[in-house]
């Protein structure tokens, strides 16, 4: 029964903290892809993750594209989460090795939310090709800045655009062959499901 308790107490806490984790995330991709603020799901996202970022933000600047707050925000967050499921399984509450475990994972996340807007922008461009809808929009404009390069070296070609493939191999090689999961998982031990996207 304990154990039941434990697997219980430990999915709950890797749903909040994850979700809240990859909203985070997900603004941060937002603000490098300089997304619409005016799209009302953007609007959204901020109003959710501003009462974490807004504090912050007077210490850690914004250098470019990149919003160290919000980093710092979605880490200690995923650290939060990491340490209460470990702690629940009877390990130690804290571990140098979580700090690299919680790294390795936004990486993944990151590669997570681009992996799943270019399914939204495949299955949306034969549903609905034109459509404005504000989700789609924000897609679109996350995904920019890795489609722009695969469109120079794949052009459309009979109004197909096929360097999407080119982003999906990307995405696959970095992530599960070459960088994120073999370090995640050969080097760094990171237990299976216990960071969203590793």
């Amino acid at each position: 029964m304990s154990d039941n308790l434990a697997q219980a107490g430990a999915y709950i806490v890797q749903v909040l903290t994850g979700l809240y984790t990859f909203t985070v995330m997900l603004r941060f991709l937002m603000q490098v892809a300089r997304a619409d603020y005016y799209n009302p799901i953007c609007q959204s996202i901020v109003r959710i993750t501003d009462p974490a970022i807004r504090p912050l933000r007077r210490a850690l600047p914004t250098i470019g594209a990149v919003d160290f707050a919000t980093l710092v925000v979605a880490f200690v967050v995923q650290l939060i989460g990491v340490m209460l499921i470990m702690g629940i399984y009877g390990n130690p509450f804290f571990h140098p090795i979580y700090l690299a475990w919680v790294s390795i994972g936004l990486f993944a996340i990151i590669f997570q939310i681009y992996f799943y807007a270019l399914i939204i922008m495949v299955i949306a461009s034969w549903i609905a090709p034109y459509s404005t809808h504000p989700a789609l929009t924000l897609v679109n404009q996350i995904t920019e800045p890795l489609c722009a390069p695969a469109r120079k070296l794949l052009p459309p070609m009979g109004g197909l655009d096929f360097s999407i493939i080119l982003v999906f191999m990307f995405i696959y090689i970095v992530k599960d062959i070459l960088v994120i999961a073999p370090i995640a998982h050969n080097y760094l031990r990171v237990p299976g499901g216990l960071i969203f996207g590793l």
